[in-house]
């Protein structure tokens, strides 16, 4: 039983990635609201008083000229907040755990798998009598 748990847990199929993907989405949410409740406003604070958040104006007159310079800051450390935790949460744990549980077969390398391949190729047209069947 422990051993089909393992097996689930080291393995990449449908399910891991389904789960992956909604943990990923609710975890954007929180960085999103942080980023909204927090970091905004800091950045707020390096703009005019007469504009919205951090930038510059094309155009002094217009105001649809405004060039927001700080979502794109947010999105930067947004992205460095989801990265980070993932990596240091998902994927290094992961790791650790394919190195200490992991069975790798290193003995076979690129090249004799390719050979393998070569030598059933080979086999399957010498039984097919030369023909190429697609």
């Amino acid at each position: 039983m422990l051993k089909g748990f393992k097996d689930f847990l080291l393995r990449g199929n449908v399910v891991d990635l389904a789960v992956a993907v909604v943990i990923g989405t609710a975890f954007v949410a929180i960085v999103t609201a942080f980023s909204n409740g927090i970091i905004n406003p800091l950045l707020a604070v390096f703009g005019d008083n007469n504009d919205i958040g951090l930038g510059f104006r094309l155009v002094a007159d217009r105001p649809a000229t405004f060039v927001q310079v700080g979502p794109i800051i947010t999105a930067g450390i947004n992205f460095l907040i989801i990265a980070t935790v993932l990596y240091f949460v998902l994927v290094l744990p992961a790791m650790h755990a394919k190195k200490r549980f992991g069975t790798q077969d290193s003995s076979v390398t690129d090249s004799e798998v390719l050979v393998q391949i070569r030598d059933l190729l080979a086999d399957s047209q010498q039984s097919a009598g030369g023909r190429h069947e697609f």
